[in-house]
Order: C-alpha cells, then structure tokens, then sequence
C-alpha cells in the first residue's frame, strides 16, 4: 500500500478562541478539521478539570486538521498570534495518508 507524508497539527485552545483558529484554517483553504472537547488535564499550573463550568469560559477544545507539508508555514503564520494570547498549546507532527488527494 502507497502512502503519503502530511502535516498533522493539532491545537488545543480555549473554547473563546475556536472560531478564530477554524477562521485561519478556512482562510488558507484547508478544508477539512476535527473538533474534540477536552475534558480534563494538567500544565504548568496543575491539574484542571472542566467539570462544572457554565459556558466556554474555561472550557479547552482541540482542534486538528491534516495538511499538505508545504502548507504548514503558511498555516502556522495565521495560527501563532491566536495561541499566543491564550490558554494552549499546537502540536505539530508528521503523518502518513493513504488518499493523497484528500488533503
């Protein structure tokens, strides 16, 4: 089986600043993303949990997406002011597609 090698990034974000990360996604016309909820956790300031929290206030969400390797810098141009002001962290990594045509 052929694959082929693509950009994974993955940012995981107060749930304010969703909207703008898919606005910079959608901006450099990467068309597809996933959006999960992130129940719990632990950084620099310890453990959290999102247990009990009314609204997004609080609330962490991870959003990744698949994309074409030289797409990354570009992406990640729009991507870091965003993460820079906020609560999160982008992880970036390499992955293999069996549909190249997909991303």
């Amino acid at each position: 089986m052929q694959t082929f090698l693509k950009k994974r990034i993955e940012v995981i974000i107060e749930a304010p600043a969703l909207k703008k990360v898919v606005q910079a996604f959608d901006s450099r016309k990467i068309i597809g993303h996933t959006i999960f909820p992130v129940l719990a956790g632990s950084g620099h300031e310890g453990r959290w949990d999102a247990a009990g929290l009314i609204g997004d206030t609080g609330r962490m969400v991870s959003v990744m997406c698949v994309l074409d390797p030289a797409e990354l810098d570009a992406v990640m141009i729009d991507i870091q002011p965003i993460i820079q002001n906020q609560i999160g962290i982008v992880l970036i990594s390499d992955v293999q597609v069996i549909r190249r045509e997909h991303f």
